[in-house]
This record gives C-alpha cells, sequence and structure tokens, in this order.
C-alpha cells in the first residue's frame, strides 16, 4: 500500500507557483501571477472598505434620524403657492418636546405640507433636539439605498481601475514577451530553416 503525500499548505503553494524552479514558467508569468494576486488582494480590500462605508452611511442617517422628533405645526401665515425654484416659506408655531411653544419660519425643505396651504392649517414638522425644523428623515429604503450606492459606486471604480491596471500591465508584458520570443526565434530560426 502507497502512502498518499499530505496536502501542501495554500501558502506553500503560492510561494512555490511565484518561486518554483520550474523551467517553462518566464519570469514574465511569475510577475504576471504576482500582478493578478496583487490586484485580487486589492478588490478584497475594497470589498472591506466599500462594506465599511456603507455601514457608516446607514448608521450615520439611522442615529440623525434618532434625534429627530416629530411634531405638529400651526401655520400663522398661508403657505407658498407653485414654488418652481428655492424653497418657499410660511410661519408657523408648534410646541417643543418640553411644552415650550415656539414659533418661525418653516420652509419647504423644512416641511413640504405647507406648500399651498392655508391659514391655521396643521402640518407635521421634524424637530431636532433644540427644538428647530429639519428636513424630514429620510424612509428606510431611501437609507438602504443611499448605504448601498455610496460603496457600489466605490467598487465600481476600484474595479475599472484594477481591471485597466491588469490590462496595462499584460499589455506590457506580452510586447517583452514577444520581443523575447522573436529574439529568440532570430537566433534559432536560421539553424531550422534553409535559405534558398
Amino acid at each position: 500500500m502507497s502512502a498518499t503525500p499530505p496536502a501542501a499548505h495554500p501558502l506553500a503553494r503560492l510561494a512555490r507557483l511565484l518561486i518554483g524552479s520550474n523551467a517553462l514558467r518566464r519570469p514574465s508569468d511569475r510577475f504576471e501571477f504576482a500582478v493578478i494576486a496583487t490586484l485580487l488582494a486589492a478588490l478584497i480590500g475594497a470589498v472591506t472598505v466599500a462594506s465599511f462605508v456603507g455601514a457608516h452611511i446607514y448608521y450615520s442617517e439611522r442615529a440623525a434620524m434618532a434625534s429627530l422628533r416629530p411634531a405638529v405645526a400651526i401655520l400663522t401665515q398661508s403657505g407658498p403657492i407653485d414654488i418652481v425654484n428655492g424653497a418657499g416659506e410660511a410661519r408657523a408655531r408648534w410646541r417643543v418636546p418640553d411644552g415650550e411653544e415656539r414659533s418661525g419660519l418653516l420652509t419647504t425643505v423644512d416641511a413640504p405640507a405647507i406648500e399651498s396651504a392655508r391659514l391655521g392649517s396643521h402640518v407635521r414638522v421634524w424637530l431636532t433636539r433644540s427644538g428647530d425644523p429639519a428636513a424630514p428623515p429620510p424612509s428606510e429604503m431611501a437609507m438602504l439605498l443611499s448605504a448601498i450606492g455610496m460603496p457600489a459606486w466605490l467598487l465600481i471604480g476600484a474595479g475599472a481601475v484594477l481591471t485597466f491596471s491588469y490590462c496595462l500591465s499584460r499589455l506590457i508584458l506580452d510586447k517583452q514577451r514577444l520581443a523575447a520570443w522573436e529574439s529568440a526565434w532570430a537566433r534559432v530560426g536560421p539553424r531550422w530553416t534553409t535559405r534558398r
């Protein structure tokens, strides 16, 4: 009975591929393999960074949303009509969570419902901890999309840069390989062919 040899450690196999003594492997082949390994490591790093960026975006938006409190504002002036560019304004009053009544300007950014609203209308607003109006928080779907969108663009950009890097290195290596092949053929070719 013959014993099967133990499986080689993955790092040992990788080192053998890179610096092994295979006579058919050219230095350019080793260099290309090293470039591929480096680019794959960079891609794994980009995926890791993109996932951290996505998580940071999502949790920072959740934290910003958690700091807002809903309230009802009563318009003391009619809301703007037909906003085309910019933000319209209307005066209103509202109560902060501790019960204090405040008044001020609401904009269509802070309270989109004020557009075309009548005097005395009740509109929903979101207040910061200090009681100032703020833009409404994004929906859960919008938060997920922004948390996925930015990392996706990062990965697309990283993938494009890495692909371009590989294609450029491959182009340079192929030119060197072709030049080495032509040089070798120029030395050996005349021995194999006869000129008439």
